[in-house]
């Protein structure tokens, strides 16, 4: 998938969210509420940033997407295996390599999770959960 497709699909996810900004990170886009980044994606290529591409097991060329997660959950994604991966980096934070056969629906509820992971609580009772 071309990388501004996949941003502009993520941020369209992303801007959904209350008081969501969007920013260059130093390698790709990410995305914080207040000042906690909830979501990171960048690309990895020829092995670099080599942090990435240890951690998804790839040298690329690759889109690489960081989240946040917690209790249960952070666990399973911990541990399924491609197309996730657990950087060693954060306690709370999971990859997952996107692709042409990404699940987006997934990723968009993804992202909301780690959304209110991040967020103040005030802002998480105005995102709709699914479920």
């Amino acid at each position: 998938m071309d990388p501004d497709e996949l941003v502009g699909r993520l941020r369209r996810i992303c801007a959904a969210l209350p008081e969501v900004v969007e920013e260059h990170a130093w390698r790709g886009t990410r995305w914080r509420v207040r000042s906690t980044a909830f979501a990171h994606v960048l690309e990895v290529r020829d092995g670099r940033p080599r942090s990435y591409a240890l951690a998804a097991g790839t040298d690329g060329p690759a889109s690489v997407l960081t989240f946040r997660s917690a209790g249960p959950e952070l666990a399973a994604l911990g541990h399924a295996g491609p197309p996730f991966f657990k950087p060693p980096w954060a306690v709370n934070v999971v990859g997952l390599r996107l692709d042409g056969d990404s699940d987006w629906e997934e990723v968009a509820e993804l992202l909301t999770e780690s959304y209110c992971v991040s967020a103040p609580r005030k802002l998480v009772a105005r995102v709709h959960r699914p479920g």
